[in-house]
Parts: C-alpha cells; sequence; structure tokens
C-alpha cells in the first residue's frame, strides 16, 4: 500500500476542513449563492460576479457555487472573476458541468473544491496570440492560482504552455485538456458528481436554501455591447459618422455616430466598468468636434482636443483591468474605419462625393457646374454652404462651385471672386 506523502496529507486535511465547514454552515440556515459561469467570459459576467460576491459576503452567505460551462473568453474578465472570489469570505465550489476551457479553466481553479460531471473537461487555456510573453505571464496566473488552493501547479502551467512536459496525461507538445477521470486523478478536480444537484449533496448542501445569480438588463447589454467584436463596431460606426459629418455637414451622420458612441459609453457606464468622469470626458470630446464642425471651423484646436478627450475616454470605459483590450479594440476599430472610409472615397469620384453627400440640400434647378465663369471675376455673392475650402456660392442668382484658397469660410457669408481658373471660381470673404 502506497504511503501518503506531505502533500497528499495536506490535501486531505484541506477537503477535510472544507467538507467539515459547509457541513457546519449547512445548520445555520444561511443561503449559499449560485453563481452562472455559462458562455462567453466577459466583462459583463465579470460584473456579476464581482456583484454576487459583494452581496454573498455581505448577507453572509453559507457558500458560493460556480456553475461552470463555458468555452472561455477574455483573460483579463477571468482574471478579474479569480480576484474577486479570492475576496470570498465564504468556501467557493465549482462545478463543471461540460467544460472550463481557457478563462473559464483559471475561474474553476479559483474555487477550493471542483467537482465535475461526467464527460466534462477542463483546460486548453493556450493564449491568443500565443506570443512568449503572453504564455509566460498566463502560466504564472495558473500556477499562483493553483497553489493558493493546493493544487499541482505544474499541471495547471501546462493547460496554457504546450512545453510542459506530462507524458501521463497528454503527448509532447499539446496543450493539456484533462478529462472528468484524469482530473480527479491530477487532483486537479476534487470528485465527481453528475448533476449540480448531486454535486450540492456531496457537499451537505441539498436542503440549503438557493441563490441563483442572473444578470440585470445592464449587464446583459453590458455583455452584448462590451464583447470586443461588438464594441470594435460600435467605435467604427461612431468614427465613421463623425467622419462622413466632417464631409456633410448635415447633421444625420454626426447623430448615428453620436449614437453609436452613446451605446457604447452608456453600456460600460451602466454595468459599471467605468464612471461618470469617463462620460463627461466623452462628451466634452463630442463637443469640442461638434464646435470645430459647426462653429469655428478652421481652428483646429477645439477639434484636436476634442479627439483626444474622445480617445481617452474610450480607453477608459473598459476600466483599468481591460485597458489593454480597450488598446486592442479601439487600434482595430481606427484600422476598420480608415479601410472603410478609404474604400467609400475611392468608389466614387471626388466631385460625386462632395456634391451627393456634402451638397445636395443646396442643389437647385439654377445649379450650374460647368461653363465659361470669366464674366464673374470680381463679383460678389454669398456662401450658400459651408466652404471647407469647396462648396456652393450664389453668384448673380447662380448657384456654382466655388473654391477658396484654403481657409473656412461660414454659410452665409458674403464673398468675392477673385479669380477664375477654367472652371474652378475662387473667392474669399468679401469685405464691405
Amino acid at each position: 500500500m502506497k504511503a501518503f506523502g506531505p502533500r497528499a496529507w495536506l490535501s486531505a486535511f484541506v477537503l477535510f476542513c472544507g467538507v467539515a465547514g459547509l457541513a457546519a454552515g449547512a445548520q445555520t440556515g444561511r443561503p449559499i449563492v449560485v453563481i452562472p459561469i455559462h458562455g462567453t467570459v466577459d466583462d459583463g459576467m465579470a460584473h456579476l460576479v464581482q456583484r454576487s460576491v459583494a452581496e454573498a459576503n455581505q448577507d453572509g452567505a453559507r457558500a458560493i457555487v460556480l456553475d461552470v460551462n463555458s468555452p472561455g473568453g477574455l483573460v483579463e474578465a477571468a482574471f478579474a472573476i479569480r480576484d474577486a472570489l479570492f475576496s470570498a469570505q465564504e468556501p467557493v465550489v465549482a462545478y463543471v458541468d461540460a467544460r472550463a476551457y481557457s478563462a473559464a479553466a483559471l475561474i474553476s481553479l479559483s474555487a477550493g473544491r471542483i467537482l465535475m460531471g461526467p464527460g466534462a473537461s477542463i483546460g486548453a487555456a493556450e493564449p491568443i496570440p500565443a506570443t512568449p510573453k503572453m504564455i509566460s505571464g498566463l502560466r504564472g496566473e495558473f500556477e499562483s492560482t493553483a497553489e493558493r488552493n493546493h493544487r499541482n501547479a505544474k499541471i495547471a502551467g501546462a493547460m496554457v504552455d504546450k512545453n510542459v512536459d506530462l507524458p501521463e496525461y497528454k503527448r509532447a507538445g499539446a496543450i493539456l485538456t484533462l478529462n472528468t477521470d484524469d482530473a480527479v486523478r491530477a487532483g486537479i478536480a476534487d470528485g465527481t458528481a453528475p448533476t449540480l444537484d448531486a454535486a450540492l449533496a456531496q457537499l451537505h448542501l441539498a436542503d440549503a436554501p438557493r441563490v441563483t445569480q442572473s444578470f440585470t438588463w445592464g449587464e446583459r447589454l453590458a455583455r452584448f455591447a462590451t464583447d470586443p467584436v461588438v464594441s470594435g463596431l460600435l467605435l467604427t460606426l461612431g468614427m465613421l459618422g463623425l467622419l462622413i459629418e466632417m464631409q456633410t455637414l448635415h447633421g444625420i451622420a454626426g447623430l448615428i455616430g453620436i449614437g453609436a458612441l452613446g451605446l457604447f459609453f452608456g453600456s460600460h457606464v451602466y454595468a459599471g466598468f467605468s464612471n461618470g468622469f469617463v462620460a463627461v470626458l466623452a462628451v466634452l470630446g463630442l463637443l469640442g468636434i461638434l464646435w470645430e464642425l459647426h462653429v469655428v471651423p478652421g481652428h483646429g484646436l477645439p477639434g484636436v482636443l476634442g479627439a483626444g478627450a474622445l480617445l481617452v475616454a474610450v480607453l477608459l470605459a473598459f476600466g483599468l483591468p481591460f485597458f489593454f483590450v480597450g488598446i486592442e479594440t479601439l487600434a482595430t476599430a481606427i484600422v476598420l474605419t480608415v479601410i472603410v472610409f478609404s474604400l467609400s472615397v475611392r468608389a466614387m469620384p471626388q466631385n460625386a462625393w462632395a456634391q451627393r453627400l456634402a451638397l445636395a440640400a443646396a442643389q437647385g434647378p439654377d445649379y450650374v457646374t460647368s461653363a465659361d465663369f470669366r464674366h464673374l471675376r470680381g463679383r460678389t455673392g454669398t456662401a450658400v454652404s459651408f466652404l471647407r475650402p469647396a462648396g456652393i456660392a450664389s453668384i448673380e442668382g447662380r448657384r456654382v462651385d466655388v473654391l477658396t484658397e484654403g481657409e473656412f469660410i461660414a454659410q452665409g457669408t458674403p464673398v468675392r471672386v477673385v479669380r477664375v481658373e477654367g472652371s474652378r471660381i475662387f473667392v474669399e470673404p468679401a469685405v464691405s
């Protein structure tokens, strides 16, 4: 018969103390808190766990039970969840119903006890991108989390780093994923149970009052809107709207862009990932951009300050735990915006873009685009649209395409024709 080593005795003692503590708590009538870890691990899930742990600590809950069935998700969200679980004042148990991959594996390892269902699996946590820096950092997180709960750190590290040698459980060069039997044999899981109810029965919690947490409306919205893909699309739509507004000045594109950015910031603030300061900073940024577009065009400073404030607000909206996710999402959105905007410009001639999008409202039946305009030299008229520097002016009752020497001229400003080059008419503000 094989003798127990020091680690085995320590694990047995911890297991006994955990079961004894749970059993003793069962006599007090205090509830257990069940937190679903289902689907993608994201910001909304992190907020759910943080809120649930805080409520459990405040209400003196008997235990926290994680109902895990997840393919993984954001590593930063998993870090936030793990830190929240470590702050729990009550025992934490994870029941892996089917799978706990990637970020969900780290969350499960954060629990003091892990029970797994038949045919379940845990592991497969290689980061994407799998750079040496990312692998080293994430492996350290897995190993330290395992050690904290008296589990084999090398086995936890093999879930992240395929170079860890564990011939008993995986082939060389492969990422470790353990099925239920292997997880129990390796000491990663503490036992098996066919269902969550059966797992609670093993822990002497079957008759305990149960509080099953669920996502609030704000957290549901946040799970959708703060998903990196959706966030990137909202930011892209917002920036495209502002760029097109610079071309058109009709207001419609600007409203669409502001609406997309409003949904982006509102979902983050409502779910608690950022605060009122971020919202105020974003509003000030938008006001600076709109001030540049519609009030003092050409000055530059309000637009530059507004754009800078808006970019900083975007990064802060993700929250410090997800700052690097914010950088990646913002960078992707900027690249996508530039590509889409460039393709849009190339798809149509420049004049058609300016006339159809920027100046359609100002066109009328007497609009003239091609004629001999030499006789207009020295004549005066009025800017029908903003001249930025191209636009439309009314000269002798006719609407014509005009250009400035580079300055911006507001709509309604009296202008004078200074020279004519073919069909190009150059104007400047008329001095009365």
